[in-house]
C-alpha cells in the first residue's frame, strides 16, 4: 500500500516530520475511536480524536483521547473564552477542509487555534487522523504540539459509562 495523499500527510512530508502512516478498516455503526484503536492494536490512550467546538464564537480544535471525552469548561479555559460548544458540522468542515470521521489536527484549510489534552504528553508517539476515514498517522506530542501551534491543557475528563 503507497502512502497516502491528504494535506494532513503532504504537511507532514513537507516539515520533514518523522510519522507514521496507518491505513484501517472500521466495521460500520461501531463505536469509532475504540474501533480505530482495536484495528491498530494500540492503547486507547494514544489514539486522538480531532473535534471542532467554537469558543466564544470561534472556531477552535480540540485533540483529546479516545478514552476520554471533551470538557467544554476545560477547553473554554484553555483557550482564553468563557464558553464553549461543539461547532456545526458543516462549519467545522468547511474551515478544515476534512469530512466528519476524518478530520486531523494537521493541514487544515484555515489553521484554527488548537488546545492539545496533556494526557497526550506522556508518550513516545500518538495517532490522529490522517485526514481521511481509515488513515491514522502516529508521530510524537512534541511535533503535533510544533506543527498545530497548540496550547497544552488539561480538556479531557474520563468517559462516564
Amino acid at each position: 500500500m503507497g502512502s497516502a495523499n491528504t494535506p494532513a500527510v503532504a504537511l507532514l512530508r513537507r516539515q520533514r516530520t518523522p510519522h507514521g502512516q496507518h491505513p484501517y478498516e472500521v466495521p460500520v455503526g461501531a463505536e469509532y475511536g475504540r474501533s480505530v484503536a482495536a484495528a491498530l492494536g494500540v492503547a486507547l490512550e494514544r489514539v486522538c480524536k480531532t473535534l471542532v467546538a467554537t469558543v466564544d464564537g470561534v472556531l477552535t480544535v480540540a485533540v483529546v483521547p479516545v478514552s476520554g471525552e471533551l470538557d467544554l469548561k476545560a477547553l473554554a479555559a484553555a483557550a482564553g473564552g468563557k464558553r464553549a460548544a461543539v461547532a456545526d458540522r458543516a462549519a467545522a468542515e468547511r474551515a478544515t477542509g476534512y469530512v466528519r470521521g476524518g478530520i486531523s489536527p494537521l493541514g487544515q484549510k484555515r489553521r484554527l487555534p488548537t488546545v492539545v489534552d496533556a494526557s497526550v504528553t506522556e508518550f513516545d508517539t500518538v495517532y490522529v487522523s490522517g485526514g481521511r476515514r481509515g488513515l491514522q498517522v502516529s508521530l510524537s506530542p512534541a511535533d503535533l504540539i510544533r506543527l498545530t501551534d497548540a496550547t497544552v491543557a488539561a480538556i479531557a475528563r474520563p468517559i462516564m459509562s
